[in-house]
């Protein structure tokens, strides 16, 4: 039976406005702020009747010149990579030193391996239960195969030395020339996020991780709430935790501009809801949120390929159903009377699907992989001492040494980018680029005025397997790639 959201019926208005697009005004306001904020005056966004919103030059660019670096708006690190990666939870930097990097995935691994099934997330809010394999379309398991597939080929360290390395007794051979930020715990102790400074820290608090905190001091029936909503997003999709961020950040955005600015003129007309006069608040508290294109997730989501055209209506039925379960156990935690509307079925599928339609991969190379290459490239005999030590700690690494962090994120410049299968620009990490802004580099000389793009597909694919993958995104693509070999 299909899920009927009663907050989708009671606040029908409501949704209807928040999901208006925003107005051409109200879009450059948007934009113009990003660009002052971040110095981005190379670059703007233009709004195309045809194509939507786009990413043009405001300059010439040189071939892999930067185009842009663009801060995340939310993000979240896949709760499977914890194991391997212990980054900050608010900019994805990496934390702690090099020995808590490689003691703490040595102890985290041997402890799942251990395991007879995945930690259960809902009995404890200790970093170590995140080792989960949580996509339900399978792209996340796969990805854990190397691991546990080489694991019989390591060769175990002598005892305490994984516990020296995590506390600090044991140092690592020209370590310091890889120092890291030291890791900051959250505030509300809930033992999960934790952070490169304490401007990450607050900054994360007062976005969204406040409401989302399963540390002590929290209510306990809001935290068994939380953590049986957690369970739930680590044992079906982890886009369900994004979402969470993005319906917490608002609530909290329209709360601060409540009590700060209560009679300042409104951005927003929401005469057509007169009757609430805090909604305004609320549109202007979601501005960020609206300016992302959005589909229902079920509407949007691309059909695995293990399903059948026949099975379709039910499998997107099934999507319907799975996030409708996770709103409800959202809803439970953290709902605000104040912000009902957020709390429908419409507006959480929307939210979903447009993190499905903009999403960027979340990725920051690790400095394990960096200090192992510096001792490889280190001559004898200062390299013949220090491998001394880091070979043991290698051999139990394995062929899997150093793990990327891996995450999924969504950057409010560089979703305005529209694809070509022949793009001037690509989404590329530079070494010096060790958080997790996204960075964009210019693939070819652009010209001031010519559009910015990326391809959104493997460009290398044959014209109809283009069409294929790009039909997810719901348009047909008509670069002049295209156009020159459709037959």
């Amino acid at each position: 039976m299909e899920p009927v959201c009663p907050i989708s019926s009671s606040c029908a208005t409501e949704i209807s406005t928040l999901l208006s697009p925003p107005s051409p005004p109200q879009l450059q306001e948007y934009y113009h702020n990003i660009f002052s904020a971040t110095l981005c005056s190379g670059i703007t966004v233009k709004q195309d009747h045809n194509f939507g919103k786009g990413l043009y030059a405001a300059m010439d660019f040189k071939e892999d010149q930067l185009v842009l670096k663009d801060q995340m708006l939310l993000g979240t690190q896949h709760s499977f990579n914890k194991i391997d990666c212990f980054v900050c939870s608010f900019c994805f930097r990496f934390i702690g030193s090099i020995e808590t990097q490689i003691g703490r995935r040595l102890y985290l691994r041997e402890l799942k391996a251990n395991e007879s099934h995945a930690c259960d997330v809902g009995s404890s809010s200790n970093s170590i239960q995140n080792c989960h394999e949580m996509d339900s379309s399978g792209e996340e398991e796969s990805t854990l195969q190397p691991c546990s597939g080489s694991f019989k080929t390591r060769v175990p360290l002598p005892e305490g030395v994984v516990e020296s390395l995590m506390n600090g007794q044991l140092r690592l051979p020209c370590s310091d020339k890889f120092s890291l930020p030291p890791s900051v715990p959250c505030s509300g102790g809930c033992g999960e996020a934790y952070y490169c400074s304490m401007l990450c820290a607050e900054a994360d608090w007062e976005s969204s991780h406040s409401l989302l905190c399963t540390g002590e001091s929290s209510d306990p029936r809001r935290r068994e709430a939380l953590l049986k909503f957690v369970k739930h997003a680590n044992e079906t999709n982890d886009i369900f935790l994004l979402a969470a961020k993005a319906i917490s950040s608002t609530i909290l955005r329209y709360h601060k501009l409540k009590a700060n600015c209560p009679k300042e003129k409104l951005k927003y007309d929401a005469s057509c809801v007169s009757d609430n006069s805090n909604f305004s608040l609320l549109l202007e508290a979601w501005r960020p949120i609206s300016m992302g294109y959005k589909k229902r997730w079920w509407d949007c989501i691309a059909l695995p390929d293990d399903i059948d055209s026949s099975d379709e209506a039910s499998f997107r039925m099934q999507i319907k159903e799975l996030a409708y379960e996770s709103l409800q156990l959202l809803e439970t935690a953290i709902f605000d009377k104040e912000c009902e509307p957020l709390f429908s079925l419409e507006i959480y599928g929307h939210i979903i699907g447009m993190f499905e339609l903009n999403n960027l991969d979340l990725v920051v190379a690790s400095p394990v992989e960096d200090y192992f290459l510096y001792i490889d490239e280190m001559t004898n005999p200062d390299k013949e001492e220090a491998e001394k030590i880091t070979q043991p700690i290698l051999d139990a690494l394995g062929e899997d040494y150093s793990t990327c962090c891996e995450g999924t994120a969504f950057f409010p410049l560089q979703s305005c980018m529209n694809h070509s299968c022949c793009p001037n620009a690509k989404a590329f990490k530079r070494d010096e680029d060790r958080d997790g802004q996204a960075t964009i580099i210019a693939l070819r000389s652009i010209r001031k005025g010519e559009e910015i793009t990326i391809s959104y597909v493997d460009e290398d694919l044959p014209f109809e397997e283009r069409q294929a993958s790009l039909a997810d995104y719901g348009f047909r693509c008509k670069c002049p790639k295209c156009i020159e070999q459709e037959p």
